[in-house]
Protein backbone atom coordinates (compact mmCIF):
# COMPACT_ATOMS: atom_id res chain seq x y z
CA UNK A 1 0.00 0.00 0.00
CA UNK A 2 1.03 3.76 -0.78
CA UNK A 3 1.99 5.39 2.27
CA UNK A 4 -0.36 8.45 2.65
CA UNK A 5 0.18 9.86 6.17
CA UNK A 6 3.03 10.10 8.68
CA UNK A 7 2.65 7.36 10.92
CA UNK A 8 3.44 7.47 14.40
CA UNK A 9 4.35 3.64 14.73
CA UNK A 10 1.69 1.48 15.89
CA UNK A 11 -0.57 3.24 18.80
CA UNK A 12 -1.48 0.26 20.12
CA UNK A 13 1.76 -1.53 20.63
CA UNK A 14 2.53 2.50 22.24
CA UNK A 15 -0.10 2.52 24.23
CA UNK A 16 -0.97 -1.05 25.44
CA UNK A 17 2.43 -3.01 25.36
CA UNK A 18 0.24 -5.43 22.36
CA UNK A 19 -1.30 -5.48 19.09
CA UNK A 20 -4.52 -7.05 20.13
CA UNK A 21 -7.00 -4.70 22.63
CA UNK A 22 -10.22 -4.76 24.60
CA UNK A 23 -11.13 -1.22 25.74
CA UNK A 24 -14.26 -0.45 27.40
CA UNK A 25 -15.62 2.60 27.50
CA UNK A 26 -16.79 4.52 30.86
CA UNK A 27 -20.42 6.31 30.47
CA UNK A 28 -20.18 8.97 32.82
CA UNK A 29 -23.45 10.04 34.27
CA UNK A 30 -24.82 13.35 33.31
CA UNK A 31 -22.21 16.33 34.22
CA UNK A 32 -22.90 19.66 35.94
CA UNK A 33 -24.56 21.73 33.28
CA UNK A 34 -25.74 18.90 31.44
CA UNK A 35 -29.80 19.08 30.42
CA UNK A 36 -30.01 15.29 32.67
CA UNK A 37 -27.95 16.47 35.88
CA UNK A 38 -30.16 16.39 38.41
CA UNK A 39 -27.75 18.20 41.02
CA UNK A 40 -26.00 14.78 42.25
CA UNK A 41 -23.07 15.57 44.20
CA UNK A 42 -19.99 15.44 41.49
CA UNK A 43 -17.91 12.78 44.55
CA UNK A 44 -20.52 10.37 43.51
CA UNK A 45 -20.34 10.85 39.58
CA UNK A 46 -16.16 10.49 40.50
CA UNK A 47 -16.96 7.42 42.36
CA UNK A 48 -19.43 6.01 39.74
CA UNK A 49 -16.78 6.41 37.10
CA UNK A 50 -13.94 5.02 38.70
CA UNK A 51 -15.78 1.80 40.07
CA UNK A 52 -16.89 0.99 35.96
CA UNK A 53 -12.82 1.88 35.22
CA UNK A 54 -11.71 -1.04 37.81
CA UNK A 55 -14.71 -3.78 36.99
CA UNK A 56 -13.43 -3.37 33.35
CA UNK A 57 -9.58 -2.84 33.79
CA UNK A 58 -10.05 -5.97 36.96
CA UNK A 59 -12.43 -8.09 34.20
CA UNK A 60 -8.79 -8.25 32.17
CA UNK A 61 -9.87 -5.02 29.60
CA UNK A 62 -6.68 -2.92 28.95
CA UNK A 63 -7.64 0.50 29.00
CA UNK A 64 -10.40 2.64 29.32
CA UNK A 65 -12.07 5.39 27.41
CA UNK A 66 -14.02 7.89 29.46
CA UNK A 67 -16.87 9.35 27.89
CA UNK A 68 -19.48 12.05 28.80
CA UNK A 69 -22.24 9.63 27.37
CA UNK A 70 -24.94 10.71 30.20
CA UNK A 71 -24.97 15.11 28.43
CA UNK A 72 -27.63 13.86 26.43
CA UNK A 73 -28.58 15.85 24.20
CA UNK A 74 -24.92 16.34 22.99
CA UNK A 75 -23.86 19.83 22.00
CA UNK A 76 -21.73 20.88 19.02
CA UNK A 77 -18.08 21.17 19.94
CA UNK A 78 -18.14 25.12 20.42
CA UNK A 79 -21.72 25.38 22.61
CA UNK A 80 -19.43 22.71 25.17
CA UNK A 81 -18.94 24.74 28.29
CA UNK A 82 -15.89 24.78 30.24
CA UNK A 83 -17.03 22.71 33.12
CA UNK A 84 -17.68 19.42 31.16
CA UNK A 85 -13.73 19.38 30.57
CA UNK A 86 -13.27 19.91 34.17
CA UNK A 87 -15.16 17.50 35.48
CA UNK A 88 -13.83 15.12 32.92
CA UNK A 89 -10.35 15.55 33.90
CA UNK A 90 -10.87 15.20 37.34
CA UNK A 91 -12.27 12.07 37.31
CA UNK A 92 -10.31 10.69 34.36
CA UNK A 93 -6.95 11.90 36.11
CA UNK A 94 -8.73 9.35 39.23
CA UNK A 95 -8.86 6.95 37.52
CA UNK A 96 -5.40 6.48 35.58
CA UNK A 97 -4.15 7.31 39.34
CA UNK A 98 -6.03 4.74 40.85
CA UNK A 99 -5.84 1.66 37.57
CA UNK A 100 -2.24 2.73 36.26
CA UNK A 101 -3.90 1.56 33.11
CA UNK A 102 -4.27 3.58 29.63
CA UNK A 103 -6.97 6.07 29.28
CA UNK A 104 -8.33 7.61 26.17
CA UNK A 105 -10.86 10.59 26.67
CA UNK A 106 -13.94 11.25 23.72
CA UNK A 107 -15.98 14.27 24.56
CA UNK A 108 -19.38 14.08 22.76
CA UNK A 109 -20.11 15.62 20.27
CA UNK A 110 -16.97 16.00 18.75
CA UNK A 111 -15.70 17.89 21.12
CA UNK A 112 -11.66 16.97 20.02
CA UNK A 113 -10.12 20.43 21.95
CA UNK A 114 -11.57 19.77 24.96
CA UNK A 115 -10.97 15.87 24.63
CA UNK A 116 -7.17 17.12 24.24
CA UNK A 117 -6.56 19.52 27.10
CA UNK A 118 -8.39 16.72 29.30
CA UNK A 119 -6.19 14.03 28.22
CA UNK A 120 -3.28 16.85 28.48
CA UNK A 121 -4.86 17.25 31.97
CA UNK A 122 -5.08 13.48 33.12
CA UNK A 123 -2.00 12.49 31.68
CA UNK A 124 -4.32 10.37 29.13
CA UNK A 125 -2.49 8.47 26.37
CA UNK A 126 -5.24 8.80 23.59
CA UNK A 127 -8.34 10.35 22.38
CA UNK A 128 -11.03 9.46 20.22
CA UNK A 129 -12.78 12.04 17.67
CA UNK A 130 -15.83 10.91 15.65
CA UNK A 131 -15.09 13.29 13.07
CA UNK A 132 -11.84 13.80 12.35
CA UNK A 133 -11.72 14.66 8.94
CA UNK A 134 -14.77 15.80 6.50
CA UNK A 135 -18.14 17.05 8.10
CA UNK A 136 -21.62 15.16 8.38
CA UNK A 137 -24.73 15.85 9.05
CA UNK A 138 -25.40 14.49 12.81
CA UNK A 139 -28.59 14.50 15.41
CA UNK A 140 -26.52 17.81 16.05
CA UNK A 141 -26.63 19.49 13.12
CA UNK A 142 -24.19 20.23 10.99
CA UNK A 143 -20.51 18.84 11.96
CA UNK A 144 -17.10 19.71 10.63
CA UNK A 145 -14.08 17.55 11.03
CA UNK A 146 -11.71 18.51 14.15
CA UNK A 147 -8.02 18.02 12.50
CA UNK A 148 -6.99 20.91 11.37
CA UNK A 149 -8.04 22.99 14.18
CA UNK A 150 -7.22 20.08 16.58
CA UNK A 151 -3.82 19.12 15.64
CA UNK A 152 -2.74 22.49 16.01
CA UNK A 153 -3.93 23.08 19.60
CA UNK A 154 -2.57 19.75 20.55
CA UNK A 155 1.02 21.17 19.52
CA UNK A 156 0.36 24.42 21.24
CA UNK A 157 -0.17 22.03 24.37
CA UNK A 158 3.02 20.60 23.53
CA UNK A 159 1.23 17.36 23.86
CA UNK A 160 2.06 15.38 20.55
CA UNK A 161 1.99 12.41 22.29
CA UNK A 162 -1.35 12.04 22.58
CA UNK A 163 -2.42 9.72 19.99
CA UNK A 164 -6.07 10.35 17.70
CA UNK A 165 -8.30 7.05 17.41
CA UNK A 166 -10.51 8.74 14.74
CA UNK A 167 -14.07 6.83 13.40
CA UNK A 168 -14.69 6.24 10.04
CA UNK A 169 -18.49 7.10 8.52
CA UNK A 170 -19.30 7.61 11.95
CA UNK A 171 -22.72 6.24 13.45
CA UNK A 172 -25.45 8.64 14.52
CA UNK A 173 -25.05 10.76 11.35
CA UNK A 174 -25.76 11.00 7.40
CA UNK A 175 -22.22 11.52 5.84
CA UNK A 176 -23.44 11.34 1.69
CA UNK A 177 -23.67 15.33 1.73
CA UNK A 178 -22.61 15.48 -2.35
CA UNK A 179 -22.36 11.40 -2.31
CA UNK A 180 -19.23 11.38 -4.93
CA UNK A 181 -16.74 9.83 -2.81
CA UNK A 182 -16.78 6.22 -0.97
CA UNK A 183 -15.88 5.09 2.14
CA UNK A 184 -12.47 3.93 1.21
CA UNK A 185 -11.79 7.52 -0.13
CA UNK A 186 -13.12 9.27 3.50
CA UNK A 187 -11.01 6.99 5.47
CA UNK A 188 -7.51 7.76 3.12
CA UNK A 189 -8.77 11.29 4.49
CA UNK A 190 -8.39 10.49 8.32
CA UNK A 191 -5.00 8.93 7.46
CA UNK A 192 -3.61 11.50 5.49
CA UNK A 193 -4.83 14.21 8.69
CA UNK A 194 -2.39 11.84 10.78
CA UNK A 195 -4.81 10.03 12.56
CA UNK A 196 -3.11 7.27 15.03
CA UNK A 197 -6.12 4.29 14.81
CA UNK A 198 -9.35 4.37 12.45
CA UNK A 199 -12.66 3.08 14.65
CA UNK A 200 -15.62 1.73 12.65
CA UNK A 201 -19.13 1.30 14.03
CA UNK A 202 -22.18 0.83 13.32
CA UNK A 203 -25.15 2.98 12.79
CA UNK A 204 -25.83 3.50 16.28
CA UNK A 205 -24.74 2.90 19.85
CA UNK A 206 -24.95 -0.94 20.22
CA UNK A 207 -25.69 -1.79 16.44
CA UNK A 208 -22.82 -4.19 15.23
CA UNK A 209 -21.42 -3.46 11.53
CA UNK A 210 -21.01 -5.67 9.09
CA UNK A 211 -17.62 -7.87 9.10
CA UNK A 212 -17.32 -7.18 5.03
CA UNK A 213 -17.58 -3.06 5.96
CA UNK A 214 -14.94 -3.46 8.94
CA UNK A 215 -12.66 -5.49 6.52
CA UNK A 216 -13.02 -2.92 3.95
CA UNK A 217 -12.04 0.08 6.49
CA UNK A 218 -9.30 -2.08 7.90
CA UNK A 219 -7.87 -2.16 4.66
CA UNK A 220 -8.71 0.87 3.26
CA UNK A 221 -7.04 2.24 6.99
CA UNK A 222 -3.66 0.39 6.54
CA UNK A 223 -3.50 1.57 10.86
CA UNK A 224 -4.45 -0.33 13.81
CA UNK A 225 -8.10 -0.12 12.81
CA UNK A 226 -10.70 -1.20 15.85
CA UNK A 227 -14.64 -1.79 16.02
CA UNK A 228 -16.57 0.59 18.31
CA UNK A 229 -19.61 -0.35 18.06
CA UNK A 230 -21.94 -3.67 18.41
CA UNK A 231 -19.27 -5.98 19.88
CA UNK A 232 -20.96 -8.79 21.85
CA UNK A 233 -19.87 -12.30 23.45
CA UNK A 234 -20.83 -13.84 20.29
CA UNK A 235 -19.25 -11.87 17.41
CA UNK A 236 -15.96 -11.17 18.90
CA UNK A 237 -13.87 -13.27 17.53
CA UNK A 238 -14.79 -13.33 14.21
CA UNK A 239 -14.09 -9.37 14.56
CA UNK A 240 -10.68 -9.84 16.36
CA UNK A 241 -10.08 -11.67 13.22
CA UNK A 242 -10.45 -9.00 11.20
CA UNK A 243 -9.23 -6.04 13.25
CA UNK A 244 -6.62 -5.02 15.94
CA UNK A 245 -9.20 -3.92 18.85
CA UNK A 246 -12.45 -3.52 20.21
CA UNK A 247 -14.17 -0.87 22.27
CA UNK A 248 -17.17 -2.60 23.84
CA UNK A 249 -19.52 -0.82 26.33
CA UNK A 250 -23.34 -2.01 26.13
CA UNK A 251 -22.34 -5.68 26.04
CA UNK A 252 -20.86 -5.31 29.52
CA UNK A 253 -23.23 -3.47 31.25
CA UNK A 254 -25.94 -4.82 34.12
CA UNK A 255 -28.76 -6.03 31.75
CA UNK A 256 -26.78 -5.32 28.33
CA UNK A 257 -27.69 -1.86 28.80
CA UNK A 258 -25.39 1.39 28.10
CA UNK A 259 -26.36 3.89 31.07
CA UNK A 260 -26.36 0.72 33.45
CA UNK A 261 -23.17 0.05 35.88
CA UNK A 262 -20.92 -2.23 34.29
CA UNK A 263 -21.32 -6.22 35.69
CA UNK A 264 -18.35 -7.43 36.41
CA UNK A 265 -18.90 -10.88 35.66
CA UNK A 266 -19.91 -9.95 32.26
CA UNK A 267 -16.59 -8.35 32.00
CA UNK A 268 -14.86 -11.34 33.02
CA UNK A 269 -17.08 -13.68 31.31
CA UNK A 270 -16.29 -11.92 27.64
CA UNK A 271 -12.96 -11.73 28.66
CA UNK A 272 -12.55 -15.30 29.69
CA UNK A 273 -14.38 -16.38 26.39
CA UNK A 274 -12.01 -14.50 24.07
CA UNK A 275 -8.91 -16.28 26.29
CA UNK A 276 -10.40 -19.85 24.99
Amino acid sequence: MTQIGQSGGDALLHLFGRTKVVIGVVHLAPLPGAPRYDGEAVEVIYQRGLDDAKAYLDGGCDGVIVENHGDIPFAKPDDIGPETAAYMAVVSDRIRRELGRPVGINVLANAAIPALAIAAAAGAGFVRVNQWANAYVANEGFVEGESGRAARYRARLRANGIRIFADAHVKHGAHAIVADRPVEELVKDLVFFDADAIIATGQRTGHAADLGYISMIKQAAGLPTLVGSGVTADNAKDILAIVDGVIIASALKHDGVWWNQVDSARVKAFMGGLKR
